[in-house]
Parts: structure tokens; sequence; C-alpha cells
């Protein structure tokens, strides 16, 4: 079977937390039906993950006024539906091994400009924490389930 062939892409992902402890999402531009994610993105060779995590935001949000509060223990995984596998990441990738942070968004929302050098999403809002499972594409719904059980102490 040629997908357990390819490697998983190494990645990152960042929970953002506002100031009523809503979470960021935005809709992706490749798929505006009405599926949101967190913003996540791949590790470039060499970059270390809060380095990549803080990169990626800024590439997709423009947001830089954060405030770190926890790296999340060990490493995320979703494996690409078979419709997707050979179409996303050229083919190399069967799916994505992510380390996740929980952030605090510190700054003013006009910072949230999604407008950047290459748009990735189209429309943006804050959720309550609950909901993340089911905005996801759903190949992606058991990382958010374990996701928010990291997250259930920040908002209790």
């Amino acid at each position: 079977m040629v997908n357990q062939k390819l490697p998983m892409r190494n990645g990152v992902g960042v929970i953002i937390f506002n100031r009523e402890n809503k979470v960021f999402v935005a809709k992706r531009k490749d798929n505006p039906i009405d599926k949101w994610q967190m913003p996540q993105g791949g590790v470039d060779e060499g970059e270390n993950y809060l380095s990549a995590m803080k990169r990626e935001l800024f590439e997709e949000t423009s947001i830089t006024s954060i405030e770190i509060l926890k790296e999340i223990e060990g490493f995320f995984e979703y494996e690409l539906p078979k419709n997707l596998l050979g179409v996303i990441w050229k083919g190399r990738y069967r799916g994505q091994k992510q380390k996740w942070f929980i952030t605090k968004f510190i700054g003013d929302e006009n910072e949230i400009n999604l407008n950047t050098k290459n748009p990735e999403f189209i429309e943006w809002k804050w959720i309550l924490p609950e909901q993340l499972p089911d905005i996801i594409v759903d190949f992606k719904k058991d990382l958010y389930l374990k996701l928010l059980q990291n997250i259930k102490k920040f908002i209790e």
C-alpha cells in the first residue's frame, strides 16, 4: 500500500485563545466549505518547533502578539484520506506529525490579516473550544478531540 511507504510531514500547530477564552479558527481558501482549522504548518529544515510555530502563525494570519502558555507534550498525528494522497504536499507525505502550542492572543484584532504573501485562509473567527471537533475536516477530528483534552484546564 503506497500510503504506508510515504513519510509523515513534520509540523506544528497553534491554539490561540483570546481574552474570552475563545479559540481562533480560519477557513481555508482551498476548502471553502464550512470547515475551519487552527493555524498549522510544516517545519523547515533546521528550524525548531517554536520558531516554526511563530513563523507559520505570522505567514497565515499576520499575528505576532501572543503569549506562549504551554508546549503540549508529545506529538499529534493525522493521516490524509485516500482522495488527498498524492495531491497535498506534492504527494511526498501521507499525513502530518505535529507539535502543538497553547497561546494567548495579547494584541489588537486589527493585527489579524489573512491577506498575506501566500494567503491560505479567507475568513476567521473566535469559537468556543468545545466547538473545535465539529468545525474541522473529518480526517483531523480525532486530532482535535485529543487537543481539546489538553486545553480543558486552560478553559475551566
